[in-house]
């Protein structure tokens, strides 16, 4: 059983251009998608299409539209009842696939929603089930309630994977020695900002074949108690890292056309891979064909099985930074 927590979901809509994007100026479209969304969500999606047990944890009112795509797409889902609509987040793509987002802050949870919200993960969640903690948090959720859920889910024996950013990813990179999860995901910007570096610094490393700065970063998240570190780096590819060592993998040539989701696709390859029993190097080939196949889909679409280029990720060791590298990274 895989269960998802997206605390702040919502609907995708999604706006094609023919052209570039001109502040200022008006634009007709050529296609327009709405999709059930939230990081947590897409994981949900992307992961019943590949026929997983998988089940949805989220705040919605039985009446919002949300449930209704999750039902059409068949992803079984748990909704916690809340007042509010669900938040709708626009994104704008144009024809060579640069993708603009504008998101919602979100409705807030009150204390009892929040309270049935963290009950409802706490039920379902066994040992050795993955549960997959993704997104930002809505207004009424403190900025430490992921690492408070990692800490209760790993006293429950779960394995448990954080994607999320900002607040709540400070918070919980405060706690990582009370409340280390077994998995994260930053993006480049992400571990940048946890390593004190910038992003181009590390995307610029890798472009030029070197991933020392990105595996030196990861390991200090690894020596204080994270699993593993999947680090995204959008066309650069991504690199993991954990206790056993360090790999980096080169996505397959493909035409983009959206990056709504690919991050969450390239999460929901690796959790999929490990749940099929593959080594360190499979779960990271599969992550990078994963978020590469959604890559090459339109608006928030999510790639199936068959629609990912698993041959064509190519993964290779990378030689552990050494220690001055790795206290250089924060």
């Amino acid at each position: 059983m895989i269960i998802t927590v997206t605390p702040n979901p919502s609907i995708d809509r999604t706006v094609t251009l023919p052209g570039e994007l001109v502040r200022g100026a008006v634009h007709r479209v050529t296609s327009v998608s709405s999709e059930p969304g939230g990081k947590g969500v897409n994981v949900a999606r992307a992961l019943t299409l590949a026929d997983l047990d998988t089940v949805a944890v989220l705040p919605a009112a039985e009446h919002d539209p949300i449930l209704a795509g999750l039902r059409a797409q068949g992803v079984a889902h748990h909704a916690v009842p809340v007042s509010a609509d669900v938040r709708t987040n626009l994104t704008i793509t144009e024809n060579d696939g640069t993708t603009t987002k504008i998101n919602e802050p979100g409705s807030g949870l009150g204390p009892s929603e929040a309270e049935e919200l963290a009950w409802a993960v706490m039920q379902r969640a066994k040992a050795d089930h993955w549960v997959v903690l993704s997104g930002s948090l809505p207004p009424g959720l403190p900025d430490s309630w992921y690492s408070e859920m990692v800490a209760a889910l790993k006293a429950r024996g779960c394995k448990v994977a954080v994607d999320t950013s900002d607040a709540p990813l400070t918070a919980l990179a405060e706690r990582l020695e009370q409340a280390a999860p077994d998995l994260i995901k930053p993006n480049s910007e992400e571990l940048a900002g946890l390593a004190g570096v910038s992003a181009e610094s590390l995307e610029g490393a890798l472009n030029r074949g070197d991933p020392g700065p990105v595996v030196a970063a990861a390991r200090r998240l690894i020596d204080r108690g994270v699993g593993t570190v999947l680090a995204t780096l959008g066309a650069a590819g991504a690199v993991l890292v954990n206790t056993h060592g360090a790999w980096l993998a080169t996505p397959p040539p493909i035409t983009p056309r959206s990056t709504v989701g690919a991050g969450d696709s390239s999460l929901a390859g690796y959790v999929r891979a490990d749940v099929l029993g593959a080594d360190a190097p499979g779960r990271l080939q599969m992550a990078v064909a994963y978020g590469s196949g959604a890559a090459a889909l339109p608006g928030s679409a999510l790639p199936t099985p068959a629609q990912i280029d698993l041959a064509g990720v190519e993964v290779t060791p990378v030689a552990q930074p050494t220690e001055a590298q790795t206290e250089g990274a924060l």
